[in-house]
């Protein structure tokens, strides 16, 4: 009798359809009847059918399915549908993108090294006075005086309306750069912050740059109505190089910064040419300017 039994155990132990795991397949489905339910009523009692398979299932795959953003997770199925294919736009993005994230990061970096007269200890520290001084020349302060004390003093009707003229092109320049700066909100590749002067200019962003804009444009527009010599047309190309490259010398602009200001500049000298104003509007508009406007005369 032991031996039969031990045998018994061995083949109960070896039968699969005997194990823990799978006795819920075997097992036909129990009746359960709801505790307390419809016993005042005297109705029927309505059976509640459980499977234990189902039981078991929801406990062992529930932590399961949660962690790996089933059905369980928050978003559903749908949304885990989706990550894959989010994760493959973020790591693999298109070629523009890397283009345009590499000449960004060139531009920066160029920036930064350029940036010599930066600081009291940088590299070209001995010509950063000198740098400045090369800098405001092309500021709008200087040049929107300068204009109005011309205009004060010009006596002719000719000297007149060139200065009304440039004075609407460092009005337009002005206003379009400071409208620019305000919708892109770039900083600098040193992010300093700007000075009194930026501030009256409207000149606190980086791109674009305002102090080339303005310099190409008035180099424009002093070569198209001044006769000048050809050393001193070549010296005023010059002035307008240098005081892009002075404002990246001091880490206030990157080098795209300047060149998108110089591309800037030129469109408004081409503008202002295309809606030049006569003699006569400018000197309605001088008189509206001095309060000696006289419309019956």
């Amino acid at each position: 009798m032991p031996g039969s039994q031990a045998r018994n155990r061995v083949r109960d132990r070896n039968n699969v359809q005997n194990r823990p795991e799978f006795l819920s397949l075997n097992q036909p489905p129990r009746r359960e009847h709801a505790a307390g339910e419809g016993r005042g009523a005297g109705g029927p009692r309505r059976p509640v059918f459980r499977q234990q398979s189902q039981q078991e299932d929801a406990g062992g795959r529930g932590p399961k399915e949660s962690s790996e953003g089933g059905p369980a997770a928050d978003g559903g199925p749908k949304d885990a549908s989706r990550w894959p294919e989010q994760d493959c736009m973020q790591l693999n993005p298109t070629f523009r993108g890397i283009a345009i994230n590499s000449l960004l990061a060139i531009d920066i970096s160029l920036s930064k090294r350029l940036g010599m007269c930066v600081g009291a200890h940088s590299p070209g520290a001995p010509l950063r006075s000198m740098v400045n001084l090369l800098a405001f020349t092309g500021h709008a302060f200087p040049w929107m005086c300068g204009t109005l004390l011309c205009l004060w003093r010009s006596n002719t009707l000719a000297g007149q309306e060139v200065l009304v003229n440039l004075l609407l092109a460092l009005c337009l320049d002005l206003m379009t750069v400071a409208g620019m700066q305000k919708l892109v909100k770039r900083k600098g590749p040193w992010d300093y912050p700007p000075g009194l002067l930026d501030y009256l200019a409207m000149d606190i962003y980086s791109f674009p740059a305002a102090h080339a804009s303005r310099a190409v444009m008035v180099c424009k527009f002093l070569l198209n109505h001044l006769v000048l010599a050809v050393p001193l047309r070549i010296l005023l190309y010059l002035w307008a190089f240098l005081v892009g490259v002075s404002r990246v010398l001091l880490g206030k602009h990157h080098l795209s910064d300047v060149g998108c200001g110089f591309a800037l500049g030129f469109l408004h000298f081409s503008l202002v040419e295309s809606v030049w104003l006569d003699s006569a509007t400018c000197q309605t508009l001088i008189s509206f300017g001095t309060f000696r406007w006289t419309p019956l005369v």
